[in-house]
């Protein structure tokens, strides 16, 4: 079999984080120690069938970002294998969406349609072999006969079928002899196996339709159990990550290696689903709510595909660092969307310059104050301080000195200040202008409210002021827009398209989505788009998710480029929307808020009853239907201090807010020292030991690891160790350290011998370092084999790619 050669290696965008260590770079740590593979080849399989969204970021980025951290090779691969949902269409959109977001595949971009006649060529091997068969029996029946957990399937009574047989029907469903439905190969393992999986999966079913690359040439498709580990192994795939649902299905990937003598084999590696409150990814639901009109299209600003967060205006820094937070381990969690949130809020907040926008605006005329033209910063006191370099950016690009970081905005006695930001009668503790009340203009001066006009129904129609002088005191700061030369906006306020953390649940107050015991991946990947759809998540949509108001901006964007992002002040982050903002008609599309308003608490419910004119009485507004009365379920503010107590600790949002939502674990986490081991020791308790924590199973204390923690970070043992003694701690209640010492577990190779077995290894096969020279850089990952296993494994990976960097660019 030929697999393809050494190409260039990927290359990350430099500010993408690394893969933390986890269980499956462990294994990969062995392979290539031990000499099992060479180079680490990982794939991305999305179905094309509609458009990449964000459930697929931490798959993608766990697939790139572990072959480029191992200097391994990274495929990008379209299971377009269903002619009924395969379009050019959605091909084009998720490479060019992953492309946006930084994997950079090179010349390994591959269809698993390119290989139907290898996947055929396969299966009748298997039936000359006696190890597949074609069965005649319906479905239903099929189903039937297969048994259930408690009791063995049965055989169907073509089971028996000779090869040549067998060979016969297949070969004359191939030619299209048959109806839809009439017959499936099967494989022949064992029907009485407690892995329904192993009880004869299909292989291959008959299903007219026009495939967009193959035309009308096929009318039998294989199943995803089939193609998927035969192109893993087409392709050379070393590691093939998948989410937990398809462990039961690796009996069928192993068992397929076996019959077809497939060497070297691929082997599958299953990680924790990450899932992502109210939030959906079912593209079938998608579908659901672009033709109901729900949305506008895949790319609503509100939707969850990476081509709607592109015209947002996340940018593809944001998505990688929230990815990099998630985390890898063995079990499913979902994960808070304030993480994903606050990803782009810290992101846009030393990316977007600060200008001044209206969005609901009421006339102000200010006596006293003359025309001029302010020269106002971009940047508040908080960014220029935390510059690296002590340079700021300025639209269009480029980094100038804070001073020169300024733009002009007009001022005049006619200004627009905000609708809310003036109230006749004040409730307590209102800050901002009232009659007779003060308030500063932001960059300018103290204006006093004298007097104001009303409509027929009573609203406020204009504010008349007076600017005071130097000595005037306000408590309060609004921001403004010159009258005569704000520029005219439409701004569109996007916030959550849903109201409750798990839309597909049965109760407003499901957190997580229900596990599938009946998981199928053929089910999932290969959907029947006839079949109706279940809308009861409609019954969760958000009526605030998107707003319009009309109001102006300041004139200084005028000459800005369009893709800069902005923060209005005291508004939130905006930039230009790609699809309708013209210069003559600009639209600005609200990124984020510069606030989460969902994880306060009964504040922020109160916030979004008001806005809709319902009272605030610290629970939602009700509805219509199903859900009488329904609640946004969110963290408590007692849970949000923790969270923030949490991070200011050094914890990973993520693990904080698990932590914070479990008594259990936070309990636990409580013996924890404070110190520079504390971010680790929380990963460890949220990704290792969560499930013994909840068994009762755990007899080692937080304030035990913190010393583990230390030598890790120190480089006394490797991430591979201190888990495995923080295992046997667990077990044991020993302290990890004793269990490493009483164990023999030390890791930890000195710089002189790490650098003499560099050394040495490169000297011993000069040949390989010479086609290093001509190019192959992929023979990295046979010396990276080699140093680890003159090191007895003891070195730090990472350490050995850096010393092997070194010395190869050194032979170069």
């Amino acid at each position: 079999m030929t697999v393809p050669g050494p190409t260039p290696l990927p290359v990350a965008p430099g500010d993408t984080p690394d893969v933390a260590p986890n269980f499956i770079t462990e294994i990969i740590d062995r392979d290539l120690h031990s000499g099992k593979v060479p180079q680490v080849v990982t794939r991305f399989p999305p179905e094309p069938s509609g458009y990449a969204h964000l459930g697929h970021v931490f798959a993608s980025f766990l697939d790139f970002q572990t072959a480029a951290q191992y200097g391994g090779r990274y495929h990008l691969r379209m299971d377009d294998t269903n002619p009924e949902l395969a379009t050019q269409e959605y091909v084009d959109a998720i490479a060019d969406d992953l492309k946006w977001l930084g994997w950079d595949w090179g010349d390994h971009f591959y269809y698993a349609s390119d290989y139907f006649d290898r996947y055929y060529a396969y299966a009748e091997q298997l039936v000359r072999q006696g190890d597949a068969y074609v069965d005649s029996v319906s479905a239903d029946e099929m189903a039937r006969l297969r048994g259930d957990p408690r009791t063995p399937g049965t055989p169907s009574p073509y089971r028996d079928r000779t090869p040549e047989e067998s060979l016969e029907l297949l070969r004359r469903m191939k030619a299209g002899e048959f109806p839809d439905g009439s017959h499936v190969l099967r494989a022949k393992i064992d029907l009485g196996s407690p892995n329904m999986k192993l009880r004869d999966p299909v292989l291959y079913r008959i299903l007219r339709g026009h495939h967009y690359r193959q035309g009308d040439t096929w009318c039998i498709y294989p199943m995803y159990d089939f193609q998927h580990p035969l192109q893993d192994a087409i392709e050379g795939v070393t590691h093939s990550m998948c989410s937990l649902e398809f462990v039961d299905n690796r009996a069928i990937y192993d068992w397929l290696m076996e019959a077809l003598n497939f060497e070297p084999r691929p082997h599958q590696y299953e990680f924790g689903r990450r899932g992502l409150e109210y939030t959906i990814t079912s593209k079938r639901k998608l579908r659901r709510l672009i033709e109901g009109q729900h949305v506008t299209g895949w790319d609503d600003p509100r939707m969850p595909t990476l081509r709607a967060q592109r015209r947002l205006g996340v940018t593809p820094e944001a998505v990688r660092a929230f990815a990099a937070q998630i985390g890898v381990s063995r079990t499913n969690r979902t994960v808070d969307l304030a993480v994903y949130e606050n990803a782009v809020r810290e992101d846009l907040n030393h990316r977007a310059p600060r200008v001044m926008a209206v969005l609901d605006p009421i006339r102000v005329t200010v006596a006293g104050l003359d025309a001029q033209t302010l020269s106002l910063p971009y940047w508040p006191h908080d960014v220029v301080a935390g510059s690296p370099d002590g340079l700021v950016g300025v639209p269009g690009g480029g980094r100038v000195p804070p001073e020169q970081a300024v733009r002009d905005v007009p001022i005049g006695p006619e200004l627009l200040i905000e609708r809310e930001d003036f109230s006749a009668a004040p409730p307590k503790g209102y800050k901002r202008l009232t009659p007779g009340g003060t308030v500063r203009l932001r960059g300018a001066g103290i204006i006093r409210a004298d007097a104001f006009d009303t409509a027929a129904d009573g609203s406020v129609t204009h504010i008349h002021a007076t600017l005071l002088g130097e000595g005037a005191k306000a408590s309060g700061v609004i921001h403004w827009v010159d009258a005569a030369h704000g520029v005219p906006a439409e701004f569109r306020l996007y916030d959550r398209l849903f109201r409750v953390p798990n839309p597909e649940g049965e109760h407003v107050d499901d957190l997580e989505p229900a596990a599938d015991p009946h998981f199928d991946p053929d089910e999932a990947a290969l959907e029947d788009g006839a079949a109706p759809v279940d809308a009861g998540f409609l019954r969760y949509l958000n009526p605030d998710s998107l707003k319009v108001t009309r109001g102006v901006v300041e004139p200084s964007v005028l000459g800005d480029p369009p893709d800069t992002r902005y923060q209005f002040e005291r508004q939130g982050y905006f930039w230009r929307d790609p699809v309708d903002s013209r210069e003559d008609a600009l639209v600005f599309g609200r990124i984020i808020t510069l606030k989460d308003t969902w994880g306060r608490g009964a504040e922020g419910r109160e916030q979004r009853a008001e806005s809709r004119g319902q009272k605030a009485e610290g629970t939602a507004p009700k509805v219509e239907g199903k859900a009488a009365e329904t609640r946004v379920v969110t963290l408590s503010p007692e849970q949000e201090q923790d969270v923030a107590r949490l991070t200011g600790l050094g914890a990973a949002e993520a693990d904080a807010r698990t932590v914070a939502r479990d008594p259990l674990l936070l309990a636990f986490l409580g013996t924890a020292v404070h110190d520079a081991t504390f971010g680790q020791v929380v990963s460890w308790i949220v990704n290792d030991l969560a499930p013994g924590l909840r068994a009762g199973e755990v007899r080692v204390e937080a304030a035990a690891l913190a010393p583990l923690a230390a030598r890790l970070a120190q480089g006394g043992v490797t991430m591979r160790v201190a888990r495995t003694a923080l295992a046997q701690a667990a077990a044991s209640g020993d302290a990890p350290l004793d269990v490493i010492e009483r164990e023999g577990l030390n890791a930890g190779v000195s710089g002189d011998d790490l650098a003499r077995a560099v050394a040495d290894a490169l000297a011993a096969h000069p040949d390989r370092v010479k086609a290093y020279r001509a190019g192959k850089t992929a023979l990295k990952g046979f010396f990276t084999g080699v140093v680890m296993r003159a090191t007895g494994g003891k070195a730090e990976p990472q350490a050995v790619a850096a010393a092997l960097d070194a010395a190869l660019e050194t032979a170069r």
